[in-house]
């Protein structure tokens, strides 16, 4: 394949490159201009599935004459498949002899087919689109289908979704299906060593931690530093012996299927990930704790106000020449206005934009930081530009070493860096006109395998904060002593969720809370919210994946 410009190839390679990736689209007046004319141009056609479904009767065609065939018939049939997979790409006849080879194998290792949906979805996914796919239809075997069709093509797969446990449980539950054609199959979680994450990028199809794959790229690129042309690095194989290709853990950025695709795509897309590296900051613990008193002496709308749109502060002239006249008095670093200005503003922040219980906890003396889109906690993350310890003394604690970025890098710019982009998930019709402006990829809503029974009521509108919550403590009783139903009581954060904890206790109502407090013991609440009688209160729900 390296000789040959890959069929599944969308965009330029980047000829810097030591592994294939997308070149940085350029981001433009123009480019944008097209992208958004030839977004309302596909409109009527982005969400229409008539041409998916065309696919599954030339799949039920190519299954007949499987069902009598062995084993080692099916897995002689997908290697005779392969050259023409590499040679031709994704043509849909190819595709259909492919997924039926899938669905047969399918139910013999894993004793499921898939369904026609599902490969209403998979197709969907090979040609470059996000599925949506209601919860419940099965996104996880779905994704088997895109992923053994590009390992058949030799097409390294890296399926992204959004926590360890979805990575291991995926990876283990489709393992069977993979195996049955000699597909390797890789996992990267936390904790993995270099040696082993390299071996599990190695795989046909590695299953992935969005989080950590974006950490090995930016390690990967730390490697290469600003030369690492092919050429360059085979030269320099040949002459040490041993050179920086072998100490890399990725192979490129070729296929992702990304799960969860409006979460990691779109709400995270801004998020910087970053690499830092530790500096001196033994005398920083008194000039933070100085800025944090300074800081409880300055008034909103006086001396700061706070934009409603993104939390910004900014200083107000009247706070300005306060904080000089205060700055005159400490001496130190606080004659100079540029950083004086700097610590006030990070204080502020501190004091007034980030609260405990709610964008983090306190654990065992520490403050981790709480994933505001999935509820958990991040222990080995911190808040960048002095801001971690400027909270660290807010809350009294041991400030950690202060911390200089020397890599960083958004989901937005990562992954679209890949040759082939494509995600699945249940919500994609509310942000489809983004994810084509930022990824250029079609949202295609797959059908429901069976009618659909579930019911959305209409919202009710409660005057203060207090009548909301004794709405929902009446609502959850009425529900539970009435008809014993299982409810899953969804708030956004800790403090919501534990404030609703004690409203129930006092209302004598039974329950499990489920936030960053629980969530080693995720898998097992999830798995039981479901049971005759369960109340569970849950913070932010995305991307949870546990079976109820």
């Amino acid at each position: 394949m390296s000789r040959v410009r890959p069929p599944y190839l969308k965009g330029s390679l980047n000829p810097q490159a030591c592994n294939p990736e997308r070149s940085e689209p350029k981001n433009s007046l123009f480019n944008r201009l097209g992208s958004q004319a030839e977004w309302l141009v596909r409109h009527k056609w982005l969400h229409a599935a008539a041409g998916l479904r065309a696919l599954i009767p030339r799949v039920e065609r190519e299954g007949e004459a499987l069902v009598r065939c062995s084993d080692d018939d099916l897995r002689r049939r997908a290697q005779e498949l392969r050259p023409l997979l590499r040679r031709y790409g994704f043509r849909e006849q190819l595709v259909a002899k492919s997924f039926a080879l899938i669905r047969e194998a399918g139910g013999r290792a894993l004793g499921m087919r898939h369904f026609g949906v599902q490969m209403m979805g998979g197709w969907a996914m090979l040609q470059g689109a996000v599925a949506e796919m209601a919860t419940g239809e099965g996104k996880s075997l779905c994704a088997t289908l895109p992923a053994c069709t590009a390992a058949f093509a030799a097409i390294p797969v890296h399926i992204v979704t959004v926590n360890d446990y979805l990575v291991s449980r995926d990876a283990r539950e489709m393992s069977p299906l993979y195996g049955f054609f000699g597909i390797r199959v890789g996992e990267i979680v936390h904790g993995l060593e270099s040696a082993e994450r390299r071996a599990a990028y190695g795989c046909d199809v590695t299953y992935c931690n969005n989080k950590e794959l974006v950490f090995d790229y930016l390690k990967d690129r730390l490697v290469l530093g600003n030369s690492g042309s092919r050429a360059q690095l085979r030269v320099e194989a040949l002459c040490q012996g041993r050179g920086r290709v072998e100490r890399l853990m990725q192979r490129g950025l070729h296929l992702a299927i990304v799960d969860e695709a409006d979460s990691v795509l779109i709400d995270e897309a801004r998020t910087p990930l970053i690499i830092s590296a530790e500096r001196d900051s033994r005398h920083e613990q008194r000039i933070y704790r100085q800025a944090l008193e300074m800081a409880a002496l300055l008034k909103e709308q006086v001396d700061f106000t706070v934009d409603p749109n993104d939390q910004s502060i900014r200083l107000s002239e009247r706070g300005k020449e306060n904080l000089a006249a205060k700055g005159e008095a400490a001496g130190g670093v606080w004659l100079s206005p540029k950083t004086r200005e700097e610590l006030i503003l990070l204080a502020l922040s501190a004091r007034n934009r980030y609260h405990r219980d709610r964008h983090y906890l306190l654990a065992e003396g520490k403050v981790q930081i709480i994933d505001e889109y999935t509820g958990r906690i991040m222990p080995d993350r911190s808040w960048e530009g002095g801001l971690h310890q400027m909270i660290e003394a807010k809350e009294g604690c041991e400030l950690t070493k202060n911390r200089e970025t020397i890599a960083r890098i958004t989901y937005q710019r990562f992954f679209r860096r890949y040759l082939l982009l494509s995600g699945m998930t249940g919500t994609a019709a509310e942000v489809a006109r983004e994810l084509w402006a930022v990824y250029e990829l079609k949202t295609i809503p797959i059908p429901t395998h069976r009618p659909l029974r579930r019911q959305s009521l209409r919202p009710r509108l409660c005057r203060t904060e207090e009548e909301k919550w004794q709405a929902v403590v009446a609502h959850v009783r009425e529900w539970h002593q009435g008809k014993g139903q299982p409810i899953l009581v969804g708030t956004r954060s800790v403090e919501a969720s534990e404030r609703l904890s004690r409203l129930f206790d006092q209302a004598g109502l039974a329950h499990v809370v489920l936030n960053a407090r629980q969530d080693q013991r995720e898998a097992e609440i999830v798995s039981q919210a479901g049971e005759l009688g369960r109340i569970t209160i849950a913070t932010n729900m995305a991307g949870r994946g546990t079976d109820i």
